[in-house]
């Protein structure tokens, strides 16, 4: 008698089928692995991209205040800049009065320190800095000698000019005399030391004299 054993295919197919239910459960699994994997990737890379834009963003803040710190400290430098120059002007001004006010002094005390004997002024205009000199004296060398003494005095730039002069004739009782004009510029640098004339170094004397 012969066995046929029909439940063999039937035990084939399940266990084929139980093997490609676990084959479809691991690539299930699998694929789920890989799709959190890219999923944690990606938020992670999202947060440091983030992290990235916040340390931007704070730095950038940090540098427009540095920024506006900068500027005040140079509106303050330019005010305090401006302030100086006005105060140098203003000194610079100050200087020019205080000299200004002592220039009428200086140029009498010139004037009468370079008068030579038998001289002696009629007249004595300023117009800022520009002097006219009016005044008699007995003769030309005298009035050489005035013009000669406002030059060396350093205070009158050179040349003091003769503007004018003509001979006033004298009558029985008294001599002929020169009329004359003098025009000169006072410069106030006169009251100033000058600098010392340079020195002239001599060339070494040769030894053994001269050949004829």
């Amino acid at each position: 008698m012969i066995r046929v054993n029909l439940l063999a295919p039937e035990r084939r197919a399940t266990k084929a089928a139980g093997r490609s239910f676990q084959v479809g459960q691991k690539v299930t699994v699998v694929g789920s692995l890989l799709v959190v994997l890219t999923l944690a990737l990606v938020g992670w890379r999202y947060w440091a991209l983030g992290q990235e834009q916040a340390a931007l963003d704070r730095e950038l803040a940090n540098a427009r205040r540095e920024e506006s710190r900068l500027e005040e400290i140079l509106k303050q430098v330019q005010a305090f800049e401006a302030q100086r120059e006005q105060l140098q002007q203003r000194l610079t001004l100050i200087e020019e009065l205080r000299r200004g006010q002592t220039a009428p002094v200086h140029i009498l005390d010139q004037v009468s320190r370079a008068l030579p004997d038998m001289m002696w002024l009629t007249s004595l205009r300023q117009d800022g800095y520009d002097v006219t000199i009016e005044g008699r004296c007995m003769s030309l060398t005298a009035l050489s000698d005035f013009v000669g003494n406002l030059e060396a005095s350093r205070y009158f730039r050179r040349p003091v000019e003769i503007v004018d002069s003509e001979v006033v004739p004298g009558t029985r009782d008294t001599p002929d005399l020169i009329r004359f004009t003098v025009r000169g510029t006072f410069q106030m640098a006169g009251i100033e030391t000058p600098a010392p004339a340079p020195t002239t170094k001599r060339a070494p004397a040769r030894k053994g004299g001269t050949r004829g």
